[in-house]
Order: C-alpha cells, then sequence, then structure tokens
C-alpha cells in the first residue's frame, strides 16, 4: 500500500500489479463512514474477489473529529446522540434533508473521483453509512457516472435534491445492502432508499441481512460479484 494526497484528500492505494495501487487497471474508490479512520475500509482490498490487476482507492474524510473521537474523521458532521435521541422518540427524519456541508464536500469528492480516475473508464465507487450517502450524490456530480455504485449501510437523503438527477444513472448497476436490526441507520429508510430509486427506473440488487451497522460476508460477496461484472481483469 502506498499514501498520496491528490485534490486535498489523503489517499491510500493498494491492489493493482504491484499492491500499491499500481498498474493502469480499473479502480475500486472505497468512501469510509462517519466517526471511522481514513483508512478504515483498507482491510477489504484483500477481502474482496475482484480481476486482475482491479486497483483500490480509499481517500480519508476531511473533517478531523479530534477529541471527540481520536483519529476519527468524517465527510460532514453529524450529532449522533441527537440522531439517536430523535429515534427512541419515534420521530421521522426528513427525507428531503440536506445537511450542511454535504453539497460541498460533495462536490469536492466529485473532483476527486475524477482526478483519481484519470483516462480509467471503468470504476466502481462503493461507500459505507455516511460514505456511502455521499457516494450516491458524487454519483450524480463527478463528470462521468461510475460503471458501478454500491451504497452499504445507507439511508434515504436529499431526496427532492437528487430525483431529477437520477435519470443520469440509467443502467449503472447499484449494489444496496442493510442490516435488518442496524441500530444506527433504520433498516425502513433502506428500505426507502431502495424503493425510491428503482421508482425512478435505476437498476438496483437489494442485499438485506440479518444484522447491524457492518459490512458481513454475504455483503463483500456480493460487492465481488458486482466487481466482477462491471470490472474487466488486465492482462
Amino acid at each position: 500500500m502506498k499514501r498520496s494526497e491528490i485534490s486535498g484528500f489523503e489517499v491510500v492505494w493498494a491492489g493493482g500489479d504491484d499492491g500499491d495501487g499500481g498498474g493502469a487497471g480499473p479502480l475500486v474508490i472505497m468512501l469510509h463512514g462517519f466517526g471511522a479512520p481514513g483508512d478504515d475500509l483498507v482491510p477489504f482490498y484483500r477481502i474482496l474477489d475482484v480481476p486482475k490487476g482491479v486497483r483500490f482507492a480509499f481517500p480519508a474524510a476531511p473533517l478531523d473529529l479530534g477529541e471527540l473521537a481520536p483519529g476519527a474523521r468524517a465527510w460532514w458532521w453529524i450529532d449522533m446522540e441527537e440522531r439517536m435521541r430523535r429515534m427512541a422518540r419515534g420521530e421521522a427524519r426528513d427525507e428531503n434533508e440536506i445537511p450542511e456541508g454535504f453539497e460541498a464536500v460533495a462536490e469536492r469528492v466529485a473532483s476527486l473521483v475524477d482526478a483519481l480516475r484519470g483516462e480509467s473508464a471503468a470504476c466502481v465507487l462503493a461507500g459505507f453509512s455516511q460514505g456511502a450517502m455521499l457516494s450516491l450524490e458524487v454519483a450524480l456530480r463527478a463528470a462521468t457516472p461510475p460503471t458501478a455504485l454500491a451504497l452499504l449501510s445507507s439511508t434515504i437523503l436529499a431526496k427532492a435534491s437528487q430525483a431529477p438527477r437520477l435519470s443520469r444513472l440509467a443502467g449503472t448497476p447499484i449494489l444496496q445492502s442493510h442490516g435488518q436490526n442496524d441500530p444506527v441507520l433504520p433498516f425502513g429508510s433502506a428500505e426507502k432508499l431502495r424503493d425510491f430509486l428503482k421508482g425512478e427506473g435505476l437498476d438496483v440488487t437489494w442485499v438485506p441481512f440479518r444484522g447491524g451497522h457492518e459490512i458481513p460476508d454475504a455483503v463483500t460477496s456480493a460487492l465481488s460479484k458486482l466487481i466482477a461484472a462491471t470490472l474487466p481483469a488486465t492482462t
């Protein structure tokens, strides 16, 4: 693995021809969740069964949570305590909510994705939790939509803003997974996201699982299949 700074983001590279993201192979970009270290998802490049030459890029979110959680990062701030209190009271979150900082970081990450891809046409964009929410928005903003999109333990967000733009992802395979006992992002909100995307005519493969806020074997298997089906091997 190697680290570099691209477009103002710290990026860990892995896979490819040399284990350091080398070569000209297709690319998998993975965005971590809220409160995780920037390299949280790096181990998955060893777990996923992908074609030869596939490269991985793991950007670190720009917001350092500092003393609140040393080493943890976020794409935008979320008051998790307030969120959990609302869930305990049974208050539904506004599906059209656009969190402060969401659009600005999405624009920055879209530019990052364009820079990471370079001249490579094939790219799978994947995110977990907050990274998954961001991934959908980034896919709608990048110069070229990703070859495939993976939304792991996500939720519906910015619905009214995204709806008119979702046709851009027509023909793009989307993998969506969610734990039926997720204590952080309710399963019902993921079902609403699934129905929203499908209702707009998008190609969604839905992978529910018995579990919580996590990426279990069933999801890594489904993600491996998505990557293998959409990214060509290099010779």
